[in-house]
């Protein structure tokens, strides 16, 4: 095997692979919590819930936020080595006097505001949440430490749909290399990427594969007077 193939050929498309792999882990785990998992922990009474989320979340979470630090890193590595191994011009000289890099850009700054999300914001809250629902003892705090983590993934699930048309518009969405056309058509993503996910989280995700789902109870017929 060559030394060129390697450095400009296997390197690279390992790299590639890695961010692929990595990143439809941690995106398929958030949109599981975001589409699946909220709508069905709701239905599960508190003695439920101490049996479920103790033995479920902690599993997802760790291949989610695995998933995140791997993408973010090999994410991150790739755009290195393009720039200061590949590249024949200086490190980022030319970069934003081409359209495709305004569009990894995008989703790079995306990407990286998820991947602080899950570390920093989320995941810190989850090793309270999840020992407090399995215990019963929950802390003063409780709820806001759900109300933020909910909220954070939900940020995130917003900011996925654009930052995945942003991976993918470097190769595949050429639009000129003039600032104008590009910046219209990002605001353009953003906002019907966020639209259709908060379409997704709020208006579908409760609503579907629940044909199997036993019926709610009706309330218990009151006591014949006596």
């Amino acid at each position: 095997m060559e030394a060129n193939f390697v450095v400009s050929t296997f390197i690279p498309m390992l790299l590639r692979w890695i961010h692929f792999l990595s990143g439809i882990t941690w995106i398929g785990h958030l949109y599981f919590f975001n589409l699946v998992g909220g709508s069905f922990e709701k239905t599960l009474d508190a003695d439920n819930r101490k049996k479920v989320v103790p033995q479920l979340r902690p599993r997802a979470l760790w291949w989610f936020r695995w998933g995140a630090m791997f993408t973010m890193l090999s994410g991150v590595v790739y755009i290195i080595w393009e720039q200061f191994i590949m590249s024949p011009q200086p490190m980022f000289s030319t970069w934003f006097s081409e359209g495709k890099n305004w569009w990894i850009t995008m989703g790079g700054l995306f990407g990286l505001i998820m991947w602080y999300n899950v570390w920093f914001i989320i995941w810190p809250r989850q090793k309270v949440i999840i020992p407090a629902v399995a215990s019963g003892n929950k802390p003063a705090d409780f709820d806001q430490l759900v109300a933020t983590a909910g909220k954070f993934s939900r940020v995130n699930t917003y900011l996925s749909v654009p930052m995945l048309f942003g991976m993918g518009g470097r190769s595949h969405f050429p639009v000129g290399d003039s600032v104008g056309p590009n910046l219209a058509w990002m605001v353009a993503v953003i906002v019907v990427g966020i639209g259709t996910a908060w379409y997704f989280i709020y208006k579908v995700g409760p609503k579907v594969g629940t044909e199997f789902a036993a019926p709610a109870s009706p309330p218990a017929a009151p006591p014949p007077p006596k």
